[in-house]
This record gives C-alpha cells, sequence and structure tokens, in this order.
C-alpha cells in the first residue's frame, strides 16, 4: 500500500545529515512530504531534492525559514528568493505550496506557506514588544536578520498576505475530500513545546490557524520547525511533527528510513488516552499516568 511519509528540517549543511539523506533506501511508492529548513542556500535544496527524488513516487515541500534566509548582498530576497526555490523545485517534478494541491489515496494535500506574526507571544504585545520580550531572556532568532520579508513591508505583513491568500484557496479548492495541511510552522500554539528556549515562542507560528484543523477538513496536519517529533490529537485530528534537526536531536545510529514519518495511513485515534506534552525527541506519545 502507498504511504505518504514526512520529513523537515534536514539542514543539510551538517555532514551528518547529508551522510543520513545519502543513505536513504527505494520507496518507489511512497510519496515523501518535506517540511522545510532543508538549508540556507538554494544549491542544498537543489542537491537534497536530487538525491531524494529518485526514490520515491513524489516529492512534496514547503518553504521553512532557513530556506528563505538571504546575506546581505544576496539579489535573491524575500518574496523573489521564495519563487526562485519554487521554479528550482518544480524544475525536478517537485511540487510546492504554488502548484495545484494533489490528491494521494483519496486525501487533498495542502501544501501551505504561512509564515509567522509573533501572535504566539505573550497577549497584548505588538510585535516589536513581543521581541523584545524574548530578548529580555536572551533570546533573538536570526531571522530578524536574515528572513528579509521584500516587498512586505515586515515579516508579519507577509504572513498576513500568506493568510488571506491560503484562506480563500482552502474554501474553494479540494473541497469534498479530507485534507492533508502540510506547513513548515505549527498551526496550534498548544503544540510548540520547548522548554529550553519557551521565548522562542512568537518565531513558531499564527494565533489565526488555531481552528484551521476542524474549519478546514484536516484528517492530519503536518509541520516541523520545533526539532521535537510528536503525535498528537486535537479534534480527533492527528498533528505530526516531522523534524530531523541538527545531529544532536536525533541518534546517527538510527537509518534514515526510520526516521521518515508515516502520515499517510498513520496512527488510529488512541481511546482515552490524554496527549502527553513531554515527548522524546525520537518517539511517538508516551502515555500519562493517571493520578
Amino acid at each position: 500500500m502507498p504511504r505518504l511519509l514526512g520529513i523537515s528540517d534536514l539542514h543539510v549543511r551538517h555532514k551528518a545529515n547529508r551522510a543520513a539523506i545519502e543513505s536513504v533506501g527505494d520507496h518507489p511508492d511512497d510519496w515523501l512530504i518535506v517540511a522545510g529548513d532543508v538549508g540556507e542556500e538554494p544549491d542544498q535544496l537543489a542537491w537534497t531534492m536530487d538525491t531524494l527524488g529518485p526514490h520515491f513516487a513524489q516529492l512534496l515541500w514547503v518553504p521553512g525559514n532557513h530556506e528563505l534566509w538571504s546575506k546581505r548582498k544576496d539579489p535573491l530576497r524575500g518574496v523573489a528568493r521564495y519563487e526562485h526555490l519554487v521554479e528550482l523545485c518544480r524544475e525536478r517534478g517537485v511540487l510546492t505550496p504554488e502548484d495545484p494541491w494533489a490528491v494521494f489515496e483519496g486525501r487533498v494535500i495542502c501544501l501551505l506557506f504561512l509564515l509567522y506574526d509573533y501572535s504566539f507571544g505573550p497577549p497584548g504585545l505588538d510585535p516589536d514588544a513581543t521581541i523584545r520580550w524574548a530578548s529580555d531572556k536572551g533570546i533573538v532568532c536570526l531571522d530578524e536578520m536574515r528572513l528579509d520579508p521584500s516587498p512586505h513591508s515586515s515579516r508579519a505583513a507577509w504572513c498576513a498576505a500568506r493568510l488571506r491568500e491560503t484562506e480563500q484557496r482552502l474554501a474553494t479548492e479540494g473541497t469534498g475530500l479530507p485534507r492533508v495541511l502540510v506547513n513548515h510552522w505549527p498551526l496550534r500554539r498548544d503544540l510548540v513545546r520547548i522548554p529550553r528556549v519557551p521565548r522562542f515562542l512568537p518565531w513558531c507560528g499564527t494565533a489565526a490557524t488555531e481552528d484551521w484543523h476542524v474549519r478546514f477538513g484536516a484528517e492530519v496536519v503536518v509541520s516541523g520547525h520545533l526539532h521535537v517529533r510528536a503525535t498528537d490529537w486535537r479534534d480527533g485530528v492527528r498533528f505530526e511533527e516531522v523534524s530531523l534537526g541538527y545531529p544532536q536531536n536525533w541518534r546517527p545510529e538510527l537509518s534514515f528510513d526510520s526516521l521518515l514519518r508515516e502520515v499517510l495511513p498513520g496512527a488510529a485515534a488512541p481511546d482515552e488516552v490524554e496527549p502527553d506534552p513531554r515527548w522524546h525527541a525520537l518517539g511517538g506519545p508516551r502515555r500519562r499516568a493517571r493520578r
């Protein structure tokens, strides 16, 4: 039976991650979602798609923040950089958020690019105040220096534009079938569990998507960004965090194929089991003890 698999945050500038990708086995019937943060340079994305492509029936990609980073004199910035990456993928037959949504085993695969707007920060703070709140604890995301939103006035404005466009598309396209929503950043704030750096929260998504899994008929929601692999359930919808992460986030003795997360068919909803907020970076849920 064909499977829909997922992985994100491949960070191929790290030698161990590149070696893992090169060890991938053949999955001739399976589709693979690559949910962002492949690398910081277009040639890293090209290398990854060229390496993975021959081993899968179809690759699908959404961007993360790292793909959108640019250097000061880089001519490809903001939307222009994103559009360049889309064309790079299309040249290799890889589906992107700008392409028609594909159907896999009766589900519409909705590839999203939504960014963040700092609304995951403390209530009532504007973006500038939220960034100051994070920096009070020494947390400043490199996006503030390297993720140029041009021609938008800010990253929050770019996020707002993407939200409007995507919400309209979800309301009018691919209706009538269950959906798999795929975005690099989590769609819900309560799924962000990063206890070592809790004030990184503002760069992790937007509150505007909190109910999209219900509003838009999702069967599964796929995301990355957190480097904390997890399976959660909300309102009967399964959420899969599919990160690989930096070398310290995964055990190199595990095969790359074993680190691919099964999105479909995937696990059935557990009966009377509460999601545990504590997750091992490599595994699934631990059952919460009843006390």
